[in-house]
C-alpha cells in the first residue's frame, strides 16, 4: 500500500515543484514505485518531467470531477520508476466546478483508492494556495512535506498552513501527518539563511528533516530541458541534498 504525500505550502517560490519532481525522481532512482500528481494549474511538475502540457487529454482535472479514473489519467515520465498524473490549465476552474458538489473536500481521496496500492509512493504537487485544490490533497495525503524557504519572510504564513492541516485533521483527516519542513533554497554564505535554520529547527525541532536543499544553479536549470537533476547532472550538488531527502523519507517509513 503506498503512502500519500503531499508538498504543500500557501507561498509561492518556496520550492514546492522543485521538491516534487526531484523527491519523485530521486526515490524511483532508489528502486520504489512513484507517481507524481500535479494538482496545481500552472502545471510546472508535469512540464518538469518531459509531460507536453499542451497535449494533455486526460488530467489532475478530470480525476477530481470524477469524469476519468486515475488510472486513465497515468501518463509515464522520462525519470525511471516515475508515473505522472498531468495537471492542465484548465484546473483553475475546478474550485468553482466543485463548489456545488457533495464531500467536494473529498474528490481526490476517493479518486486514488484503486491506485494507491500500485506504488510505494504518490506525490502532490500542490497550488501555492490553501484553496479547494490543496484541501483535496490534504484531505487525501497520508503526511505532508513543507518546504521553508531560508529567506527572511520563510515564517511568514507558516501558522495559517499549520492550522490549516490541523483543521483537516479535526474536519476530513484525522490520520494526516506532517512528514517534515524541508529547509530549501540555503546559501551557506549568507548570515540570514543560517538564521533561518536556527530559527525553524529551534521552534520545530523533531519535524525538521537533517537534510537541507542547497541552492543550486543546476537546479534552477533543469526543469528548461523537462528533466528532474537526477537525470538532468546527478553529481550536482541539489541531485546529492535530494537523494539523500529521498533516503530521510524511506528509512522514516519503514
Amino acid at each position: 500500500m503506498g503512502k500519500i504525500i503531499a508538498i504543500a505550502n500557501q507561498k509561492g517560490g518556496v520550492g514546492k515543484t522543485t521538491t516534487s519532481v526531484n523527491l519523485a525522481a530521486s526515490l524511483g532512482v532508489l528502486e520504489k514505485k512513484v507517481l507524481l500528481i500535479d494538482v496545481d494549474p500552472q502545471a510546472n511538475a508535469s512540464s518538469g518531467l518531459g509531460i507536453d502540457v499542451d497535449a494533455v487529454e486526460v488530467g489532475s482535472y478530470q480525476v477530481l470531477e470524477h469524469t476519468k479514473t486515475a488510472k486513465e489519467a497515468i501518463l509515464t515520465s522520462n525519470a525511471p520508476n516515475v508515473d505522472v498524473i498531468p495537471a492542465h490549465i484548465d484546473l483553475v476552474a475546478i474550485e468553482i466546478e466543485l463548489v456545488d458538489k457533495d464531500e467536494r473536500e473529498y474528490m481526490l481521496k476517493k479518486a486514488l483508492t484503486k491506485v494507491k496500492e500500485d506504488y510505494d509512493y504518490i506525490i502532490m504537487d500542490c497550488a501555492p494556495s490553501l484553496g479547494l485544490l490543496t484541501l483535496n490533497a490534504l484531505t487525501a495525503a497520508d503526511s505532508v512535506v513543507i518546504p521553508i524557504q531560508c529567506e527572511y519572510f520563510a515564517l511568514e504564513g507558516l501558522g495559517k498552513l499549520l492550522n490549516t492541516i490541523k483543521s483537516v485533521q479535526k474536519i476530513h483527516n484525522e490520520a494526516l501527518d506532517i512528514e517534515g519542513m524541508l529547509l530549501t533554497m540555503f546559501d551557506s554564505r549568507l548570515r540570514l539563511s543560517n538564521q533561518v535554520v536556527e530559527e525553524v529547527q529551534k521552534h520545530f525541532s523533531d519535524m525538521v528533516f537533517d537534510t537541507i536543499i542547497q541552492r543550486n544553479v543546476r537546479l534552477g536549470e533543469a526543469p528548461s530541458y523537462g528533466e528532474s537533476i537526477i537525470n538532468y547532472d546527478i553529481s550536482s550538488k541539489g541531485a546529492v541534498n535530494y537523494l539523500n531527502l529521498a533516503k530521510e523519507i524511506i528509512k522514516k517509513n519503514l
